[in-house]
């Protein structure tokens, strides 16, 4: 299975994210991730697994996460596994985030991720983090769960 992160990240911690699913998922085949830009295109041919992440900036994804995805043509994301994730930090009245926003911004081109969107925590309201304890090991464990349903939904990947 080929995996491509593709992530945006301000102060590193959306980073520390791709790369713990990257170094998670390639027990299971090629994974890399690269950061977004939107002026040089990524090239999604041969890509099994395509995961989307960004921190969250006024309860939506960073300008260039939203640029590639305002981009990225639909028809070069069909038949790809697709997921979505965002860090930022928890709170009460938190009304949105990154990831719902990418999904459903999927979803209008007709594309369905295959898990709902996943949220990683960084400390209080500090945008800087660092991310709380634990959270790059739940990327790890969430990026496998994610193998495991796209390789059952996906015979392809096989």
């Amino acid at each position: 299975m080929n995996t491509l992160v593709i992530y945006d990240s301000q102060f590193g911690n959306t980073e520390q994210i791709a790369q713990a699913i990257v170094g998670s998922l390639r027990a299971f085949g090629q994974a890399q991730a690269v950061r977004v830009d939107p002026a040089h295109p990524l090239e999604l041919q041969g890509v099994d697994l395509l995961m989307l992440g960004s921190p969250t900036q006024g309860f939506r994804p960073t300008p260039g996460m939203q640029s590639w995805l305002g981009n990225v043509s639909s028809q070069s994301l069909n038949g790809l596994a697709v997921a979505c994730f965002d860090t930022r930090f928890r709170g009460r009245l938190w009304k949105s985030s990154a990831a719902p926003r990418m999904a459903r911004q999927l979803r209008t081109m007709g594309v369905e991720p295959i898990v709902p969107p996943e949220s990683f925590f960084v400390k209080a309201m500090k945008k800087e983090g660092p991310l709380l304890a634990g959270e790059e090991e739940r990327a790890a464990t969430w990026a496998r769960m994610i193998f495991t349903k796209a390789e059952a939904s996906h015979p392809a990947m096989r």
